[in-house]
């Protein structure tokens, strides 16, 4: 079964670093950072992009599920709500798959501290830290294992990630 991570968390709560060091624990992992399907300027949230990003993301992912040379497939985005995982998970053919899904949290304290980092190294806008924390509580709701990065090196995150889904 080849392993298909989804890992989601709000907005500065680390998941490009830590798939980017789950790529490199992981045997012959190909890695896709939902963002990357969308990064243009100006940045449109519209019906028509939405639709675009998750045919553009669930093509990747289908492309990198099919392919041999590929063992770990890892996949992250902002994903808060239940219908967002399930509306990329339904359009994956999963055949041969097994899917894990996983949030990675963080306190207030935390994740305060990691934007205005981000913010004051010119990153991110301020307008950031309010919508990223209050979609701190949404990722409870979600079917997926909880990880917490609160004082944790990235390495020690993604080794987590590796002993609790094989």
């Amino acid at each position: 079964m080849k392993p298909l991570y989804l890992i989601g968390g709000t907005m500065g709560v680390g998941k490009t670093t830590v798939c980017q060091e789950l790529k490199k624990k992981l045997p012959r992992a190909v890695f896709l950072d939902g963002d990357w399907c969308w990064d243009a300027d100006p940045f449109q949230v519209t019906e028509e992009t939405k639709i675009m990003v998750l045919e553009n993301i669930c093509f990747l992912l289908n492309q990198f599920l099919r392919c041999s040379a590929y063992e770990n497939v890892i996949f992250c985005w902002v994903m808060h709500e239940q219908s967002i995982i399930d509306s990329i998970t339904d359009k994956l053919n999963l055949s041969g798959c097994r899917v894990n899904p996983i949030s990675l949290i963080c306190s207030e304290e935390t994740l305060r501290m990691r934007l205005q980092k981000d913010i004051d190294a010119g990153i991110r806008n301020p307008d950031i830290i309010d919508r990223s924390i209050a979609r701190i509580p949404l990722y409870q709701k979600l079917n997926t294992a909880k990880i917490s990065t609160d004082n944790k090196t990235v390495s020690e995150i993604a080794e987590e990630i590796c002993v609790i889904m094989k």
